[in-house]
C-alpha cells in the first residue's frame, strides 16, 4: 500500500491521517479524532471503553478499524487505530459531541480537497502556504519549510529505491543525519525545543532548516553516486551527508559568533512575528499622524 503521511488541522487540532494510494481514500487516526470531539485529556481510554461497547453492540464497526504507523515524538513510528472516511462517519454516531456535524462537513472538506489536489498537484503547495500563514509564520520561513519537504520526499524516494523500510530504518538515518551536522538526534533536538508530540521541522529556525535541507539533500546526492546496497551502507551515507551540513555549520558559528542549533520554537518564532507586526503598524500609524 502506497501511503503518504499528513497531519490535518480542525479547529486547531492536530488530526493525523494516511492517504491510501491504491483505494484513494484517507485513513484518520480515532485517538486524534475523538480528542477533538470530546476534548478528553485521555481519549484513548475513551476510546477503549467505547470499543468493548461497539462490541458487545454487535457492531461491524470493530473490524474495519486499520493499523497504521505514526512518528510521535521519539521520532519512531507506532501503530494507531485509524478509520477510513465512511467508517469514522459511522463511529461519529456514536460520540455525543456538538462538533460532530462541523467535523463532519470538515471531513467531506477534505476527501474533497484531496481529489483536486490529484488533479493540480500545485493546489496542495497553496494549502500548505495558506496553512502556515494562518498559524503565523512569516513568508519567508514558509518558502524554506515547504522547499525543505520536497528535499526530505527526495531523500526518501531514495530510500525507498535501495529497498529501505519506512518506520525504524528511516528514523534511524534521519537521527545518523541530524546527529551529524546538529550534534544531536532528533529526539535531543526536540528536548533542546521543549517540544513534545510537535514537528522538530516546524520548530527550526531558517538557518536550522537551510542546514538540514544541506544535510538531506547531500545524503540523497551521495546515496545516488555509491549506489548503497545495504542498510549499514546507507548509515555510512547518512553519515557522510550530514558532516556536509556539519562543515556549514562550523564555518558559519565561527564567522558570526553564535551558535545554530538554538532553543528557539515555532511558539517563540511567532510571538515575534506578532509583536513585529505590532510594532510595525503602530510606527505606520505614527507616520500617518506626523504627516
Amino acid at each position: 500500500m502506497t501511503k503518504e503521511t499528513a497531519i490535518k488541522l480542525f479547529e486547531e487540532k492536530k488530526v493525523r491521517t494516511q492517504w491510501c494510494e491504491e483505494k484513494e481514500q484517507w485513513y484518520f487516526s480515532v485517538i486524534d479524532v475523538i480528542e477533538v470531539l470530546t476534548g478528553s485529556t485521555i481519549p484513548k481510554r475513551y476510546w477503549s471503553d467505547l470499543k468493548k461497547k461497539l462490541t458487545k453492540e454487535g457492531s461491524e464497526l470493530y473490524e474495519k478499524i486499520v493499523q497504521l504507523k505514526f512518528e510521535v515524538a521519539d521520532g519512531k513510528k507506532y501503530a494507531t487505530d485509524c478509520l477510513d472516511t465512511k467508517d469514522l462517519l459511522r463511529l461519529i454516531q456514536s460520540i455525543p459531541s456538538p462538533k460532530a456535524e462541523p467535523f463532519k462537513l470538515w471531513l467531506a472538506k477534505v476527501a474533497s480537497e484531496r481529489l483536486e489536489e490529484m488533479q493540480d498537484p500545485e493546489l496542495s503547495i497553496d494549502r500548505a502556504l495558506k496553512q502556515y500563514l494562518h498559524l503565523g509564520y512569516s513568508e519567508n520561513w514558509i518558502n524554506q519549510r515547504l522547499k525543505s519537504i520536497e528535499i526530505r520526499k527526495e531523500l526518501t524516494d531514495e530510500w525507498k529505491k535501495r529497498g529501505l523500510k519506512e518506520g525504524v530504518q528511516f528514523a534511524t538515518l534521519t537521527d545518523i543525519i541530524t546527529k551529524a551536522w546538529a550534534d544531536k538526534t532528533t529526539k535531543e533536538y526536540k528536548i533542546l525545543k521543549g517540544l513534545k508530540k510537535e514537528n522538530l521541522r516546524d520548530n527550526m529556525t531558517n538557518t536550522e532548516l537551510i542546514l538540514n535541507m544541506l544535510a538531506e539533500a547531500s545524503t540523497k546526492d551521495i546515496s545516488q553516486a555509491v549506489n548503497p546496497e545495504t542498510f549499514d551502507e546507507s548509515k555510512k551515507v547518512a553519515k557522510q551527508g550530514g558532516n556536509v551540513a556539519k562543515v556549514a555549520l562550523k564555518e558559519l558559528e565561527a564567522k558570526t559568533g553564535k551558535k545554530v542549533v538554538s532553543t528557539t520554537n515555532a511558539k517563540m518564532t511567532l510571538k515575534e512575528n506578532v509583536i513585529q507586526k505590532i510594532s510595525t503598524k503602530k510606527t505606520i500609524q505614527n507616520n500617518n499622524e506626523t504627516e
